[in-house]
This record gives C-alpha cells, sequence and structure tokens, in this order.
C-alpha cells in the first residue's frame, strides 16, 4: 500500500493538497473506491458524501463536474448553463489525456491542463466530503468551502 504514495498522480495530487492546506492527508484505503458506493462503504460514511469527479467533453473542450456520491449530473442543465450543444462523457482516453488520472481515480485538482469546475451544490450538504486522490484506492477528506476553494470552482445545480 505505501507503493501508492509513490505513484506520480497519486504524488501531484498530495502535492497540490499540501501546498493548499499542510493538514489535509491522503487516506489509502485496503478496498478500491473506484464508485461512489465502493467509496462510502469503504469510509462507513453517506454515498452523498463522496465526490464523484466527471470528466465532460463540451464541444472542442473540455470541463469536470464534481458531484455528490447520490446524484447523477444532468446533462441538459450543463447544456443550458454553459451555452454548448454537444456536451457528453468524456472517453477514458480523454479523461487520461486532460486530467492526467485514470477513471477511478479522478482528484478534484492536479490536472495536467487547465480546465474549467463545476460544483453540484447538493454536496453542501456535507461539512466535509471525500474526493479521489489519483489512485482508486487513494481518497482525501477536505471541508465542502475548502473543496470549492482548492478548485476554484463554481457552485451550481448541475443534478437531475
Amino acid at each position: 500500500m505505501e507503493d501508492l504514495l509513490k505513484k506520480e498522480s497519486v504524488k501531484r495530487v498530495n502535492n497540490f493538497i499540501k501546498q493548499f492546506d499542510s493538514s489535509l492527508e491522503i487516506i489509502m484505503l485496503d478496498k478500491t473506491a473506484r464508485t461512489a458506493k465502493d467509496a462510502a462503504t469503504a469510509l462507513n460514511c453517506e454515498v452523498g458524501a463522496i465526490v464523484k469527479s466527471l470528466v465532460l467533453r463540451a464541444d472542442n473542450g473540455f470541463l469536470i463536474c464534481l458531484v455528490a456520491g447520490d446524484k447523477r449530473c444532468s446533462l441538459n442543465k450543463l447544456k443550458k448553463l454553459i451555452g454548448k450543444k454537444d456536451v457528453c462523457m468524456a472517453d477514458a482516453e480523454q479523461v487520461k489525456s486532460q486530467t492526467g488520472f485514470s477513471i477511478g481515480g479522478v482528484a478534484p485538482v492536479a490536472y495536467l491542463n487547465k480546465l474549467e469546475v463545476l460544483i453540484d451544490n447538493s454536496l453542501g450538504r456535507f461539512k466535509d466530503v471525500f474526493s479521489a486522490a489519483g489512485h482508486p484506492n487513494c481518497i482525501f477528506k477536505i471541508g465542502y468551502s475548502q473543496l470549492i476553494k482548492i478548485t476554484n470552482g463554481s457552485e451550481k445545480e448541475i443534478t437531475e
């Protein structure tokens, strides 16, 4: 498990969160947190407190939507909100090339490319939330208000 902290993607997230707040720490899980349900089970928390980092293609660009684990991102709301016609989930190759992370371990920070971040306002139900940290077995806990600051994201109603 210790070797996970040596993975480039996990190191990138760790460096990013430590620069923001030195008290933030990556937690390594024995079980995978590839899905929100898996993460909630491993952490013994509500599924809604898990942040799903979704990479979407919008026309010719990409953006990230941070969505509560118990919600679904609404592509129709998103299209109206950002004023783009062609909005869809990015494929695994696009996710990796835009963020530097593989699906299941996409962190809300430390992307390879600068991406706009939209945050599901229903995450505000929770004081603290849990996000992937560059690998399906690595997560970090962060306050909801800190998540907004660290991602420079915009709070929006983006779920169904």
